[in-house]
């Protein structure tokens, strides 16, 4: 039997303190068991336990406070702004706004990432980027990967507006994903094979603290997106 991967066990730990969260076995506020404690406890590396934390703690469940460490955060912290909704793409012309809205709103949530270059965020957009990644290589579409990837983007960029934006715009997301997909003329391991340039572009960019080339690469990728559509 194949041993779990790194990601694997990342994610069955965030899984498994996700629940211990919800169950308010840490209130808020209170300290969560240092890494030593949770490799143990959960039988993984603290490699393994960092990635959790990391996506926790980008997805705003859990945070970390000068002098008390990592600690829970009440639960509608981590919710979407209630009432936020766009409502589906009706129509062709609906898809072409969308992304069109996207490339002006995103462009500039990843220069805001590139500037912040937060280490926690980047190793919680690598996680996701990871996550692409062995949906690629199984070759087919990442389509709930690539929504939390640019999910990942927003929460980097530090603004929770940003964050809740694209929480709202998650069903639009996924279904322009699958459009693209269907109606894209190009044969399928090419047009994986950019989708994993185009990200790791942007991931790179923000990783590297560079603004302008976070801006275009995030520009790039979501033109490219209208392009195959529209030409």
């Amino acid at each position: 039997m194949t041993a779990p991967s790194p990601q694997a066990l990342s994610d069955t730990v965030r899984a498994q303190l996700l629940d211990l969260l919800a169950s308010g076995a840490f209130s808020a506020g209170e300290r969560l068991p240092a890494e030593n404690s949770l490799a143990q406890r959960f039988s993984v590396s603290r490699p393994v336990i960092r990635q959790a934390l990391a996506q926790l703690r980008a997805e705003g469940r859990i945070e970390t406070r000068k002098g008390s460490g990592t600690v829970a955060v009440r639960a509608s912290s981590a919710e979407p702004v209630a009432g936020l909704s766009y409502g589906p793409l009706g129509s062709i012309a609906d898809v072409r706004a969308f992304l069109e809205f996207r490339y002006a709103l995103e462009g500039e949530m990843a220069a805001r990432a590139a500037e912040l270059c937060e280490p926690d965020a980047i190793a919680a957009l690598r996680a996701a980027m990871l996550r692409m990644e062995a949906d690629l290589d199984s070759g087919f579409r990442p389509t709930e990967a690539d929504v939390q990837f640019h999910l990942m983007v927003a929460r980097a960029a530090g603004n929770r507006f940003y964050a809740a934006t694209v929480e709202a715009l998650a069903e639009q997301m996924r279904f322009s994903i699958r459009l693209t997909g269907e109606l894209s003329g190009q044969e399928p391991p090419e047009r994986l094979g950019r989708i994993r340039r185009e990200h790791s572009a942007i991931l790179e960019a923000i990783a590297a603290g560079q603004p302008q080339a976070a801006r275009d690469a995030m520009r790039l990728h979501l033109r490219g997106g209208i392009t195959r559509l529209f030409g």
